[in-house]
This record gives C-alpha cells, structure tokens and sequence, in this order.
C-alpha cells in the first residue's frame, strides 16, 4: 500500500511542476519517470500512469542500475538501494531540471528535492525548495502546502 501511494504522488508531480521546456524532446515528447536502483513499486506505477497524458505529453517509465543506463529523465526516483552513492547520483544530476525523489532518512537535507517520509503511517513529503531553484523547477504552491520545508545540511 505505501508505495502505491508513493506512485500515486509520482505520477501527480508531473501535474504540480513546471519544467524549463528545453527539458523536453521537442513540444509533444514524453515526461520521462526514471526509477534508479532497485524498484520498489511492483507494477503499481504501471497501473498509477496507464495511459496517463500530462500537458499533452505521455508519462513513461525507465527503470535502470545506473543514471547513465536512463538517459534522460524528468522525475528521478532515486531507490534506498542506491542510499551510498547518493552524493554521487545528486552530484551527476545537478545542473539539470530533474525532479530527484527518494525515502530514505534526510533525503531532501542531503541534497534531493522530494522526500517521502512515514508519520503517522501515512505518507508525508519534505521538499528542498533551495534545491529544487537550483535545478530550475518551479514546485506549485498546492503541493508546497502538503510538504515540509527543509534546508539542505550544511557540508
């Protein structure tokens, strides 16, 4: 159920932010959802996106071991598989309008922009604002007031 909701949110961010549109392939080219590392979601996000068309464009799913292996992406999940190359990943990244997202513990404060935390059991984000500028994204003030805020910790 947690990462059916997890996808239920990816699949909405395409919706709540705002790429720069050189990021795109073009007018009509797809919104690319890339998941890194071992993939937790078990089809759910298959059956989240169907055929779902966000400001004309198709969602598509990558799935890969390696940022290289995905090419291009608009949306990163970044799994807890990969939680000891992070510096690394968010490093290869930056720069990029690329919507990093992960769950594991002080994502967002290490540098990525969504985090999925549990409270409560229920699903809750912490968004990096400061990163998510840096990358050229523009976060709409209705998914904002969902998330807590955090700063990224200091290196």
């Amino acid at each position: 159920m947690e990462y059916e909701v997890k996808a239920a949110y990816l699949s909405h961010f395409a919706r709540f932010v705002e790429w720069p549109a050189e990021t795109f392939d073009g007018d009509a080219g797809p919104l690319v959802i890339g998941v890194l590392g071992d993939d937790p979601f078990e089809g759910a996000l298959e059956q989240q996106i169907g055929k779902l068309r966000v400001s004309g464009r198709d969602l598509v799913i990558k799935r890969g071991p390696r940022l290289e292996a995905l090419g291009r992406t608009q949306i990163l999940f970044i799994s807890a598989s990969e939680s000891l190359r992070l510096p690394k990943i968010l490093a290869g990244v930056s720069g990029h309008p690329v919507l990093t997202v992960g769950d594991t513990e002080g994502f967002a404060a290490r540098g990525g922009i969504v985090n999925f935390t549990i409270r409560n059991h229920r699903v809750r984000l912490e968004i990096n604002v400061e990163r998510a500028k840096a990358a050229q994204l523009k976060i709409s003030s209705q998914l904002l007031k969902l998330a807590t805020i955090v700063q990224e910790e200091s290196r």
